[in-house]
């Protein structure tokens, strides 16, 4: 009898560690299991450079969401990233979207000006004023090659 006492206890411990470890996976990998409290945009980019599925999505240096989903559209040419926003969090069809990088060598990031002449973007909308991130490394490249010319008048003054 005093066995099957000891084996109950421990299978309780075990059910409560295996119910934390769950309820942490969720919390810690932002998973949503019984609702979702964010609506999707979509936003089209000449060029996504560096910016992963994840990273996060700013408004007025707040995170408001995260980069779901990333395709080309093959017709445009260009990369169609999938946003989830939070839901209560308003942008407008004048909205604006840009790839920030985070400091100097940080991780990218999705500015959006969430605008407010237009009408409210609905879930699925697209943000259509979007500025794609400077390369820094073809900047370079052009610098180093002589391919961006010198101010001329910085010249007349030395």
């Amino acid at each position: 009898m005093k066995k099957y006492s000891i084996e109950t206890v421990v299978g309780i411990f075990v059910l409560i560690g295996l119910i934390g470890v769950a309820y942490m996976t969720v919390k810690l990998g932002k998973v949503s299991l019984f609702g979702d409290d964010y609506y999707s945009l979509y936003a089209h980019f000449g060029s996504v450079s560096g910016l992963r599925v994840g990273n996060p999505v700013e408004i007025d240096g707040i995170e408001v969401g995260r980069v779901e989903q990333m395709s080309i559209n093959q017709e445009k040419q260009m990369a169609v990233i999938e946003l989830k926003i939070r839901k209560g969090i308003k942008v407008y069809d004048d909205a604006g979207a840009s790839i920030r990088t985070a400091g100097l060598i940080g991780d990218k990031f999705v500015k959006i000006d969430p605008g407010g002449g237009g009408d409210i973007l609905r879930p699925w909308g697209t943000i259509t004023e979007t500025t794609s991130p400077l390369d820094l490394e073809d900047l370079i490249s052009k610098y180093a090659f002589g391919d961006i010319k010198k101010d001329d008048n910085k010249e007349e003054s030395e």
